[in-house]
């Protein structure tokens, strides 16, 4: 599975000019300039505080911009917010659903209330029921429903009226790997078989790497990098990126000589054993295994790897490797 490969209407859907937003003291986004464009999956990355969900607000009409400009869907979200809001669909991050209601009455109350035309109202539950595979379940009350179930039911239920755009803000939170994939699959076909526009926010950078075609990232409100991963990636992560493999009880000895070594950045990778090096030529390759085995490092592989979203997002947020970028 990967990111949908067909062309993109190249006409904007979200377009901001100098955005920004304070919350007292303090600055929730910062001068933001960007343009979404129809049919794309567009991904927001950064940590808790960054910004992106106060960026959903303001594309939703929900908040009020302190500065600059932003249309959505060739609407101004501030002065046409309940026509616009009918063109939209949000998931939140925590979906609120009525727990005592079933996942049939859920959806109906939804249709009711984004005036789905009455004729329409069942066959578009039904169908969504049926796509989300919550039919047989559908009576059940949301209670009795898994975290995975939960999820399928909120997405259905942004999607009960229709939206040419859709924001999803952590759409897999808390899902297992195989609830996880169900909910990717169904991006991927909202974009690619439908022409939606999908804005996610996320902290999952996998995640990211696999469904976007472009991303943002965004650190204390202000926008640091926007542009495909692949493009990212060739921009902001310095050239001989190598992933070694070690005793997994041994990777602190084997950092430890690793920095040690003039010119390259070392680093733990998330699986045990991983050690990702930066900056490593090819005519360090061999010192560098010398160094290890001379250490008593028991070494498995040493194979070069292909830079990905959590390399360009370290690079961003690490001075030393920003100033070497610029």
């Amino acid at each position: 599975m990967g990111r949908p490969m067909t062309d993109h209407d190249e006409r904007a859907v979200i377009t901001a000019r100098g955005l920004s937003k304070r919350f007292g003291q303090v600055t929730a986004l910062r001068d933001l300039n960007l343009e979404v464009r129809a049919g794309e999956i567009f991904g927001m990355l950064g940590h808790n505080g960054a910004g992106k969900t106060t960026t959903v607000r303001l594309c939703n009409g929900v908040l009020a911009p302190d500065h600059g400009g932003l249309e959505v869907l060739g609407l101004s979200p501030l002065e046409d917010g309940p026509a616009l809001r009918r063109r939209t669909g949000v998931l939140t991050e925590t979906p609120s659903l009525e727990e005592r209601l079933s996942g049939r009455e859920n959806l109906t109350i939804y249709a009711e209330l984004f005036q789905v035309p009455p004729g329409r109202v069942r066959s578009q539950v039904e169908g969504l029921l049926e796509r989300f595979e919550l039919a047989e379940r559908g009576d059940e009350r949301v209670a009795r429903y898994s975290k995975g179930m939960r999820q399928r039911l909120a997405l259905a239920r942004a999607l009960i009226h229709e939206p040419e755009l859709l924001f999803l803000d952590e759409p897999t939170a808390g899902l297992d790997p195989v609830a996880a994939r169900q909910v990717h699959e169904l991006i991927l076909r909202l974009s690619r078989e439908e022409g939606r526009t999908v804005f996610i926010c996320t902290h999952n950078l996998i995640e990211a790497q696999r469904l976007c075609h472009r991303v943002a990232v965004l650190e204390e409100g202000r926008l640091v990098a926007v542009g495909a991963p692949e493009a990212l990636a060739g921009e902001w992560v310095r050239a001989g990126t190598l992933e070694i493999e070690v005793e997994a009880d041994q990777r602190e000895a084997a950092l430890a000589v690793l920095a040690a070594m003039p010119a390259l950045r070392a680093r733990a990778g998330e699986a045990a054993g991983i050690i990702w090096i930066e900056s490593a030529s090819r005519e360090a390759v061999p010192e560098l295994i010398q160094g290890l085995v001379t250490a008593g490092v028991r070494l498995y592989r040493v194979v070069p790897r292909q830079a990905t979203l959590e390399d360009v997002y370290f690079a961003l947020h690490d001075p030393a490797q920003t100033e070497a970028s610029t």
